[in-house]
């Protein structure tokens, strides 16, 4: 993932001091900028993550045997409700928009969008379209042509073709976006409109009154780091995979743990000190270089693609996800098909849950002065389309290959999940330079959305702070780099998938508790704007009546 919260394009309004310069407010007129104070989230998130990493060094064998039980439970008895609370937050969303409280500015009233309405798509979906693009955009679709979802088709059949795409669009469509836009969402209202810090605590005022800054907020806010944190060493160990396929395939590099480990390290060392030295031109050109890149690799592989397969493929594959839509939004395990959901639905439903702290603070800072309607239809819509055309373009074309070209990119996938999106370019023109092209994708997503995200767990530990102490950001980099090593080595994917599920939990709670205050919020402060208009005609109404007199 990549992000421009590291610009300052989008920071609060300054205020002048005593000395006649500039310090950053959280909107209440406290000072935002002299790196926040440091207390028992930040040690508190210290202290667990070192005792996690030290667990996962010392006592390797037993954390995976943990994390499997913890993995068997949580998904057998609470996996249904990552289904049930991210639909209700999709559903929520929707009548939001189109409610009279859609007609609300992330500000005040005056306020308008600081970013054109084009400009604002392309930094969104700059923010979110990573690793998992080249991770996933092949190596899901294909899993499923060989394995189709819950039996509903036989291997390797134009039917299963249909299913393979129609469930990579549920794993990377609506419901993904909306637990980026009820963040944010709530993050853009509580900060530009009602003047709060920028931390997740303070989202649950509403709720919990000035309990939001004692130990329940403090736990609230713990929780959202180490969801971030596991959230971007999944990410991490994902892009280290992909880097260590590609420069494998390329120029011989071993594809081992050895190779991982060094690949992590540079990457953990450049993002630590793009964050520290805040090269925010750095962080734009790396966001604008990738989102460039992505497209022209998108444009070669439409144009040397099977370009009219793919775009009956899509017309097809949509319309089977929109029927489908309710009943793949429930489709739980009661009769089976747990592993299958392990491995996809519920790891990808955790990884958005773990990203939404961070993706909802860039969309927040993006999007000042936009209403609720054009917020809401905005991230919701938009990227999904993106995403559901980068999946049947190189999903697609892998697919076409491997049905009717003879191709086993299925196999190859099955064997190492990494290597299919290197795979599939192996079959067209300038395979060398298109396989260096997505290597060089994966390392600029990778080094700036590490770089964002060293950036909000920071802040998160350090009250909330705009500009957190260097110190800060270095342990929480070195953390970062030093947490995707221990679970690459405990167990690769698997480690980081088992992680990232049972770590999120506890945040799908907070994130549905979050909806909930927010539209208590959004009631509240509607009730009181109507009483005061009340109250202001009332007013009119008497000075007429006086002056009629």
């Amino acid at each position: 993932m990549s992000s421009h919260l590291g610009t300052g394009a989008e920071m609060p309004p300054a205020t002048t001091t005593e000395n006649g310069g500039e310090s950053a407010t959280d909107g209440t007129g406290a000072d935002r900028d002299g790196g926040g104070k440091i207390g028992s989230v930040f040690w508190t998130s210290l202290g667990v993550s070192a005792v996690f990493v030290a667990w996962a060094v010392l006592f390797t064998d037993n954390l995976n045997k943990v994390t499997n039980t913890s993995l068997n439970w949580v998904t057998s008895t609470f996996g249904w409700s990552y289904l049930v609370i991210t639909l209700a937050i999709l559903i929520f969303l929707v009548f939001l928009a189109f409610s009279p409280a859609g007609d609300i500015r992330l500000g005040k009233d005056e306020d308008r969008p600081e970013f054109s309405t084009l400009t604002w798509f392309a930094m969104i979906l700059s923010a979110v379209m990573g690793i998992g693009l080249v991770s996933y955009g092949v190596a899901e679709p294909i899993s499923h042509l060989a394995t189709p979802p819950h039996g509903l088709a036989e291997p390797n059949t134009p039917a299963a073709a249909v299913r393979a795409l129609q469930y990579s669009y549920f794993d990377w469509g609506l419901q993904a976006w909306a637990i980026f836009a009820v963040f944010g969402l709530a993050i853009a209202y509580s900060t530009h409109r009602k003047g709060r810090r920028t931390l997740v605590s303070q989202l649950f005022e509403p709720l919990l009154g000035d309990r939001v800054n004692g130990p329940i907020g403090k736990t609230i806010d713990v929780l959202a780091v180490f969801a971030t944190l596991f959230g971007t060493t999944t990410s991490l160990g994902l892009g280290a995979l992909q880097v260590n396929n590609g420069l494998g395939r390329l120029w011989g590099m071993p594809v081992n743990n050895v190779s991982q480990v060094l690949i992590i390290a540079a990457v953990t060392a450049i993002f630590t000190l793009s964050a520290v030295t805040g090269v925010s031109k750095g962080i734009k050109f790396l966001s604008q270089g990738s989102t460039v890149l992505a497209i022209a690799l998108f444009v070669f592989m439409l144009i040397v693609g099977p370009a009219v397969f793919l775009a009956n493929l899509y017309i097809e594959s949509v319309g089977q996800w929109a029927t489908d839509f309710f009943r793949m939004s429930l489709q739980g395990t009661a009769f089976g098909g747990l592993e299958w959901m392990q491995w996809w639905t519920y790891f990808m439903m955790a990884w958005w849950v773990s990203w939404g702290a961070f993706v909802g603070v860039f969309l927040a800072r993006i999007s000042r002065g936009r209403t609720i309607r054009g917020f809401v239809m905005g991230v919701l819509v938009v990227p999904s389309v993106v995403f559901f055309t980068w999946f049947t373009v190189f999903g697609g074309t892998a697919i076409h290959i491997d049905m009717f070209e003879k191709g086993d990119i299925a196999k190859q996938t099955a064997a190492d999940i990494n290597s299919a999106f290197f795979a599939t370019l192996d079959h067209f023109p300038l395979a060398g330079v298109t396989s260096a092209i997505a290597i060089l994708l994966v390392v600029m997503f990778f080094v700036s959305g590490a770089d964002a995200n060293t950036y909000v767990l920071s802040m998160m530990t350090s009250d909330g702070s705009l500009t957190p102490r260097r110190p800060v950001l270095i342990l929480w980099g070195v953390l970062t780099g030093v947490t995707a090593v221990v679970l690459m080595l405990a167990g690769g994917l698997n480690a980081l998938q088992n992680t990232v599920i049972v770590t999120s939990l506890p945040f799908l709670v907070i994130i549905a508790g979050l909806a909930v205050s927010f539209w208590k919020e959004l009631r509240s402060d509607r009730h009181a704007a109507r009483a005061a208009l009340a109250v202001d005609v009332d007013a009119q109404t008497k000075e007429k009546a006086d002056a009629a007199l």
